[in-house]
């Protein structure tokens, strides 16, 4: 089986928590599934979660090099510097990034409101990046957005290969693949 859930924020990916904090498990129906891949509390968006180890691992391990797609809000104005060095690679406290392909974006129309919203300041502009990677480090995304000046403020996962939101609902699933793992 295979399930798509638009992961709301704050929520965790795993299916408990000693601290009564929302998990998977407010979302997923489906028993026996499992993240293919994570996203922070703080992220939003595209999560596939199976019950098949195979695809399991070959969505979510990094020498497998699936394309992850994500919109990120920004702090800042991206200047062309900025995402040059995000189209080459930049250097992490843990080695360089692979090269990402990064464009500026307008903010996506298909985007509901984060709840609760982000911090609004008059005096500090923003701005919309599409960022795809085909590596998956610990809060590389904002990590990366960091190093180059642009603070991320906003993450959300649109696609994972070629599976994408498509209209998905925040808290919603869309089971893709119903067939059992054998």
């Amino acid at each position: 089986m295979l399930v798509a859930l638009n992961k709301p924020f704050g929520v965790l990916c795993q299916f408990t928590d000693e601290a009564g904090r929302r998990t998977l498990a407010d979302f997923v129906p489906q028993k026996g599934v499992y993240a293919a891949g994570r996203l922070d509390h703080d992220s939003e968006g595209l999560l596939l979660l199976t019950d098949d180890g195979k695809l399991q691992h070959r969505l979510a391990d990094p020498k497998h090099k699936q394309p992850k797609t994500y919109v990120v809000q920004v702090e800042g104005v991206p200047t062309e510097d900025a995402l040059d060095r995000l189209r080459h690679g930049v250097i992490l406290k843990d080695g360089p990034t692979l090269p990402a392909v990064v464009e500026a974006i307008d903010e996506p129309g298909w985007l509901w409101p984060r709840d609760p919203p982000v911090r609004f300041r008059k005096t500090v502009p923003d701005a919309w990046l599409r960022i795809v990677l085909r590596e998956g480090r610990n809060r590389q995304v904002r990590r990366m957005t960091a190093a180059v000046g642009l603070p991320t403020l906003r993450l959300v996962r649109e696609a994972v290969g070629d599976y994408r939101l498509d209209g998905l609902g925040i808290g919603q699933v869309r089971v893709i693949d119903s067939r059992v793992a054998r």
